[in-house]
């Protein structure tokens, strides 16, 4: 994404109760179930005081409790999905440019040895290389859920020296590595278990708005990205409840279709015209008060409940520049109507959308979304934008 740069562990308490030592309060219960006073309004009482006991010992953790894992004691392993989700995802970078900087992760790094998995699960019919792109897509904890999401590296950093992928790509492996631990909802526990049982129910719900707040700070941390800048759309889908979430900050986004028509676009988040907010790491040389540094809460927040058959689409602004909704929306229903199953539908749609961003980037007499945002603010600009360009399809289906 060639535009302004220049404006601009999760700790855990483990909270445990010794099997050998039983409260004060444990104890009148059992003697008082013994008397059959079990229904008396003095047990009631005590029961609510034992259980605000133990709730203002987890409130007074200024962080999520990570609890330990057990699974043989979980029966929330075996409940199950009402929600399925499938995936297909492509990319394409443009063209090389005689200004392009390309340093990348070597692959005996953690982020170099994570970007060729994830680039080699996809039959991506377009291109090997990402450009300034990437994604991820992951099964968060215990299959409560999926997460994915889009990152754009701002290619203005090219004039400082900088390859604008390798914050992009360490964005998206930082929140690929914390989804894969967080729930989608609320950790699942099962009621019939002992206390001690329940409470080694291991992590902690993550929101894609705490998700992009963790994966950045993640990017400041990696000492093998000196500075970039980047957009990001995160997205997690709840197995359970089939209730989607979002962060945006920039102008990549999402789009939802439901029975052949968009129901929901995600606004682009701009200072001004091709300057999208961006989560920026800084050199230690440049001082920041002198340009634009969006940080993870301002992104957008979205949430809705989900239906059999919506189609979600992550995509950077390579797609939302040069292709319009309704193209979008027939390129999707001509490949559902052409049958298969769920992921190779999900995997068609991708290809076929970046192929068709691909052709629409280069036509030069049409006018694309691009040069009409142009012509709003007095600026003449005809044809496609060349971009690279990522999208993320999931298909939903309902199970039960």
């Amino acid at each position: 994404m060639t535009r302004h740069w220049m404006c601009q562990r999760v700790g855990g308490h483990v909270f445990s109760k010794s099997k050998s030592r039983l409260l004060l309060t444990d104890l009148l219960l059992l003697f008082m179930m013994t008397l059959g006073l079990w229904s008396s309004p003095v047990s009631r009482l005590l029961t609510y005081k034992s259980t605000c006991l133990s709730a203002s010992v987890s409130q007074r953790a200024n962080r999520p409790i990570t609890r330990l894992y057990s699974s043989t004691s979980l029966a929330a392993s075996r409940l199950s999905r009402p929600y399925q989700f499938h995936f297909g995802a492509s990319w394409a970078a443009k063209p090389p440019e005689k200004s392009r900087i390309h340093v990348p992760f070597s692959p005996n790094t953690a982020v170099g040895r994570w970007r060729d998995e994830m680039l080699g699960k996809w039959k991506n019919a377009t291109s090997g290389d990402a450009g300034e792109d990437f994604f991820f897509v992951t099964e968060m904890q215990n299959s409560s859920g999926v997460s994915f999401g889009v990152a754009d590296g701002v290619g203005g950093w090219v004039d400082s020296g900088v390859d604008p992928s390798l914050f992009a790509q360490t964005l998206m492996y930082h929140a690929h590595r914390y989804s894969r631990h967080g729930w989608a909802g609320e950790p699942e526990i099962d009621p019939t278990q002992e206390y001690e049982e329940r409470e080694r129910v291991e992590g902690w719900e993550l929101t894609p708005y705490k998700c992009l707040e963790c994966a950045y700070h993640g990017v400041l941390r990696e000492r093998l990205v000196n500075a970039g800048s980047s957009t990001a759309c995160l997205i997690s889908l709840n197995a359970s409840s089939g209730v989607l979430r979002a962060a945006n900050l920039g102008d990549s986004g999402f789009l939802i279709i439901r029975s052949s028509a968009a129901i929901y676009r995600q606004p682009p988040q701009t200072h001004f015209f091709n300057c999208p907010y961006q989560l920026t790491k800084f050199p230690p040389n440049m001082v920041p008060s002198d340009h634009f540094a969006d940080q993870p809460n301002q992104a957008a927040q979205y949430e809705t409940k989900l239906r059999d058959g919506d189609i979600i689409i992550a995509f950077t602004d390579g797609l939302s520049d040069n292709v319009y909704t309704p193209d979008i929306v027939a390129i999707c229903s001509l490949v559902a109507r052409s049958g298969g199953s769920e992921d190779v539908q999900a995997q068609v749609m991708a290809n076929r959308i970046v192929e068709y961003a691909q052709v629409s980037m280069r036509e030069r007499k049409k006018m694309s979304p691009f040069s009409r945002e142009a012509l709003r603010e007095g600026l003449y600009y005809r044809g496609g934008k060349i971009d690279d360009v990522t999208v993320v399809i999931a298909i939903v289906r309902e199970t039960v």
